[in-house]
């Protein structure tokens, strides 16, 4: 088993919280560099720039980007440009455009690209859709509640076009539904609640439905004071699935069947390194098309302006 050596791109919290533990524990990998004009690692060789990093470290197995998103299409681009695998933080771009022209790009060099939706590594996902993919779905209800204040403290970007605001924190809802639902759903109507000096909103409602209109209604809020709120729950046709937590505890009709700490990041990085060996590409835009289609088809409420 040879050891993939990774560059960093972005050393913010996400890569001091979550990255790193999971890279540290996991032999196949081992960091080699970053890439970030502010901030450094102790001990890790370090480059104010990607192109700074890629000339002084050809070598180099693969990047993980994890810059702010409006940042990840040119920095993914010049990496598969330089021949590496490319791992994308969550959400993979700023818009479907630009993570389908790393598709195309990926696909045309040969390289392996992995869009990173943390959250389906949650200890109880994989177990909740092979328990659904047998049942008949009647209702779906999604809550996802947590304070921004406590989660982005002091994160203007969150705000601005491309920040997505309260869909930061609900596309991690998304990534669940899209992978553990057997069936395709589409937004049917919604609002979102925009504070008056916010690009981006603060909270949502939605309802979709699948094919066959069995409905799945999904609140998001940054609002909410308290402990966390990230819940998903599917009533079927022989008892209740209960995905709560983020991901870290499934029960079925109140008997459960997994409660776990999480690990989605030893999880995401270990699926890494298989598609690297495989040079193969794990790249699923739907809950990213799901946020984009909020923006196109829901009202916008305007609600008080935000303050820390």
């Amino acid at each position: 088993m040879s050891t993939l050596k990774l560059g960093l791109v972005g050393v913010g919290k996400i890569v001091r919280d979550q990255h790193l533990p999971a890279i540290d524990a996991d032999p196949r990998w081992r960091l080699a560099a970053t890439a970030d004009p502010f901030a450094r690692l102790d001990g890790v060789p370090a480059y104010d720039s990607l192109a700074e990093m890629l000339e002084a470290q050809p070598e180099l197995d693969a990047v993980a980007i994890c810059t702010p998103t409006h940042l990840r299409h040119s920095q993914a681009r010049l990496a598969l440009e330089a021949g590496k695998a490319v791992l994308l933080e969550k959400p993979p771009g700023a818009t479907l455009s630009e993570v389908e022209d790393l598709q195309a790009l990926a696909e045309a060099r040969r390289l392996t690209l992995f869009a990173a939706w943390h959250s389906r590594f949650a200890p109880g996902v994989a177990q909740a859709k092979q328990w659904l993919a047998e049942r008949r779905i009647q209702r779906v209800v999604i809550e996802w509640r947590e304070d921004v204040r406590v989660w982005h403290p002091g994160q203007a970007w969150i705000w601005q076009p491309g920040g997505m605001g309260v869909f930061d924190p609900g596309i991690n809802a998304l990534s669940i539904a899209t992978e553990i639902l057997p069936r395709a759903f589409f937004l049917r109507e919604g609002q979102l609640a925009m504070p008056d000096n916010c690009q981006t909103p603060i909270a949502a409602t939605l309802r979709f439905q699948d094919a066959d209109e069995v409905p799945l209604e999904v609140t998001f809020d940054f609002r909410h004071q308290g402990d966390e709120v990230w819940d998903i729950h599917i009533e079927c046709d022989d008892g209740r699935l209960s995905l709560t937590q983020g991901g870290c505890r499934l029960s079925v009709a109140d008997r459960v069947l997994v409660e776990a700490p999480e690990r989605e990041y030893p999880g995401l990085y270990a699926h890494f390194a298989e598609l690297v060996d495989a040079n193969a590409s794990d790249v699923d835009v739907a809950p990213l098309r799901h946020v984009a289609d909020a923006f196109l088809y829901a009202h916008r409420q305007r609600v008080a302006a935000f303050s820390e």
